[in-house]
């Protein structure tokens, strides 16, 4: 069968339902109108596909190892769910009913998908995944203990060297048995980060609408005091609107659904674009800018994610440099590697300290720089800056002295 779309009964074909049926190797016989609609797929494009190219990875793991495997046994399973994933990347949580019988000498899976939007159903997935990840991780770390415990004792027992070293390898294949749990609870975890986040900004775009309303008198006259408060809602909306799409921006890099678009770029541009977003940062605490960007300097890059990153680094030097300070930008050729070119964002600021540097890389960590304020945000921007930039074939790294500045510097392919 060439077209998994034809050969359907059109009731089954117009159903409120989707439905697929694969052969034992998961290649697909048909698949019913309603589901290519869901997953985004025009009637020939799944000729030849495998039932597995419908999944997200984690489901992908679980169609392998439990569901398939109870097909075979028992002949069907019944309400288990499982995330699709669409054409363009997305995931769709259903539940699968699915029965395996031998028809015209093949065995082949019916299986019927019903598509699920309740929200409780995201949450009970977000808690199960946190236990897993939880029971994986306090596992991991008891086998771990019991790995530097055996290494000790082979030094000390050397006459029992062979027995030593086969009990290291039954802890070496559990901690991978576990580490892959972990990795499949942290996509369960990603995949359902990127869901509530796009829930979650429906409300606060509708609550700065409302406010804008409000403002403009739509509703009727608003006085001063009014208006000052109204624009404190603002504020705190657009600020949490921002918390909510860093945490979407990483959930997208760790699920891998971030897509780049590399072009020829000079630096100079980037950075004549970038800087109008934050000279206002800049004047409100007294700070001197200086730059130092070749004309002729050019990179293979997608340019609204280097300017993500720039506007990053240079709002975080901003902010942790004292009034009268300054920040600098400069470019020039890898002395390292002819292939790459190198951008230093430089501030006068308050520094980190060395054992904290590839800290402030790992998300939802800030550093702390002052005994009685804590610097504003979820500690996700440099997390998302060294994703993006090593997704663009290049890296972050910084360099910093406590109470004399931090150097950040980003390496990209030389176009």
């Amino acid at each position: 069968m060439t077209d998994p779309g034809h050969g359907l009964d059109p009731l089954l074909d117009e159903a409120p339902c989707g439905f697929v049926s694969f052969v034992d190797d998961g290649t697909l016989r048909a698949i019913n109108r309603t589901l290519r609609d869901i997953l985004g797929y025009d009637e020939n494009e799944l000729a030849g596909k495998r039932v597995e190219s419908l999944l997200a990875v984690g489901s992908r793991i679980f169609y392998q190892t439990h569901f398939f495997p109870l097909l075979r046994l028992h002949g069907r399973v019944d309400e288990v769910f499982l995330l699709l994933q669409t054409k363009h990347g997305d995931d769709i949580a259903v539940l699968a009913n699915a029965a395996r019988r031998e028809r015209n000498g093949e065995w082949l899976t019916s299986c019927v998908v019903i598509q699920l939007v309740e929200r409780r159903k995201f949450e009970d997935a977000l808690l199960a995944a946190k236990r897993l990840a939880e029971e994986a991780r306090a596992s991991a770390d008891m086998h771990r203990h019991d790995v530097e415990k055996a290494n000790e004792m082979l030094e000390l027992q050397a006459m029992e060297l062979e027995v030593s070293h086969q009990q290291l390898l039954e802890q070496a294949t559990e901690l991978e048995r576990q580490r892959l749990i972990a990795d499949e609870a942290n996509q369960a975890k990603s995949s359902f980060l990127a869901m509530m986040s796009h829930e979650l900004r429906t409300p606060l775009n509708a609550i700065g609408g409302y406010v804008q309303l409000l403002e403009m008198g739509v509703h009727g006259p608003v006085n001063e005091a009014q208006l000052d408060a109204l624009g404190r809602v603002t504020r705190s909306q657009r600020h949490l609107l921002r918390l909510i799409n860093n945490i979407l921006n990483l959930a997208r890099i760790e699920a891998g659904h971030v897509d780049y678009d590399l072009r020829v770029l000079f630096l100079r541009d980037i950075m004549q674009a970038t800087l109008p977003m934050i000279e206002p940062q800049l004047a409100a605490r007294r700070l001197q800018y200086r730059s130092n960007v070749p004309a002729e300097l050019s990179v293979l890059a997608d340019r609204e994610k280097v300017e993500q990153i720039l506007l990053n680094l240079l709002s975080n030097a901003s902010k942790f440099t004292p009034a009268d300070g300054i920040v600098s930008v400069e470019a020039a050729m890898d002395p390292l590697n002819g292939d790459r070119v190198l951008l230093a964002v430089k501030d006068t600021g308050v520094g980190i300290a060395n054992d904290q540097l590839e800290n402030v890389f790992a998300p939802f960590v800030q550093v702390d720089v002052s005994p009685t304020k804590r610097a504003e945000g979820t500690g996700l921007g440099l997390a998302i800056s060294r994703d993006l930039a090593r997704g663009m074939g290049g890296d972050l790294w910084a360099a910093s002295e406590v109470g004399a500045g931090s150097t950040f510097t980003l390496a990209l392919p030389r176009a």
